[in-house]
């Protein structure tokens, strides 16, 4: 059994639907219980269809090779929802039986403030109390080494509890980490969602790993650090380049990316940064390959024609944002390459925020 915590929209046409189409090319995938860390209405409105045996619908829009595509793919790799708090002892049950692995999407939120990890801690208490082995955790944050980080929290919220607990929890539980790639644009009612058709999940290997299904979307790695990096300093900071030419031109109300593509300057513009920056910056430290082809993946999902993703939402904590997607790429470059690319716009940009 898989428990997933977190009902977001994003885990379901990500991992959800991985598990689904897992199963329907012959896996015996374990079934997955989702379970909402929170109290919000909304959200438990979704847990009824959880158990639909039928299942939800994940909606794939985008562009493939630069042709469009919609297709609507069925996930029934989950067999039921939980709530928390409501549903404590079901949920105990779970963790103390059949459960070998742990998925979580909580957001910085849950995941930072104590909330998530308090709930994690109580179940593999009563796991540990039971006498079963260690889970191994897959955590989905947008948190850099996110295993890691779940790990150190669930290890200091167990402060005061029995020796051999916490020596259980670092020893016999695998906290893995991993890197999460994908947009998912919109949520369906009452379950499902409309996602883009690019998809990556990166995993870390660690000795005694074993995942509880394969997929093409799924990377095993020695090292998620170059995928961090590309997806931080090509997606994300092209997204920030763009967002500053918006700003700088007047900021106009409801400019998606999309659009911004479609002006013929700002396409050229991107371009260019790309080109005789970005993956010159790359290649200094041994990516070109990889950069040169996460690029076209990353223009080709800008283009989508079925997103709009509003600029004046990645403008929001504009400067934080630079200063981590640019400032602290050309940092990098400039720490590990023999002779860094000259990179004028992006120091510039960098720069211009202080950063």
């Amino acid at each position: 059994m898989i428990v997933q915590f977190g009902t977001s929209r994003f885990l379901q046409a990500h991992v959800d639907l991985f598990a689904s189409e897992a199963r329907d090319a012959g896996q015996d995938v374990p079934g997955i219980t989702i379970v909402q860390t929170t109290d919000d209405p909304v959200r438990a409105r979704r847990l009824a269809a959880f158990a639909d045996p039928a299942g939800f619908p994940v909606i794939v829009r985008g562009l493939e090779d630069g042709a469009a595509v919609e297709r609507t793919l069925r996930v029934r790799s989950v067999v039921g929802g939980l709530q928390a708090h409501a549903d404590a002892d079901a949920l105990r049950t779970l963790l103390t039986g059949p459960a070998t692995h742990v998925v979580s999407n909580t957001g910085d939120v849950g995941f930072r403030d104590g909330s998530f990890v308090a709930i994690l801690l109580a179940g593999l208490y009563a796991r540990w109390q039971a006498g079963a082995a260690g889970l191994t955790l897959l955590p989905c944050e947008l948190v850099s080494r996110n295993g890691d980080e779940l790990r150190a929290a669930v290890i200091a919220a167990a402060e005061g509890r029995e020796p051999a607990f916490v020596a259980w929890l670092g020893e016999e539980c695998r906290w893995v980490n991993t890197l999460v790639d994908r947009i998912v644009s919109a949520p369906l009612e009452p379950a499902g969602a409309v996602a883009e058709p690019y998809a990556l999940w990166a995993i870390e290997r660690q000795p005694g790993l074993t995942l509880p299904f394969t997929h093409p979307a799924i990377v095993l790695t020695d090292d998620l650090g170059p995928f961090e990096r590309l997806k931080l300093h090509i997606l994300n900071l092209g997204h920030s380049w763009l967002a500053e030419r918006w700003q700088a031109a007047g900021a106009r109300a409801g400019t998606t990316v999309r659009e911004a593509l479609d002006d013929r300057a700002t396409r050229a513009a991107l371009d260019e940064v790309l080109t005789q920056e970005v993956i010159p910056g790359f290649a200094a430290r041994g990516l070109e390959n990889e950069a040169r082809g996460y690029a076209a993946t990353t223009i080709e999902r800008f283009a989508n024609p079925y997103l709009d993703h509003l600029l004046r939402d990645i403008h929001a904590h504009h400067a934080q944002k630079v200063e981590k997607r640019i400032a602290a790429f050309v940092r990098w470059v400039d720490e590990g390459a023999v002779q860094p690319p000259a990179m004028p716009r992006l120091r510039a940009l960098a720069a211009r925020y202080d950063v």
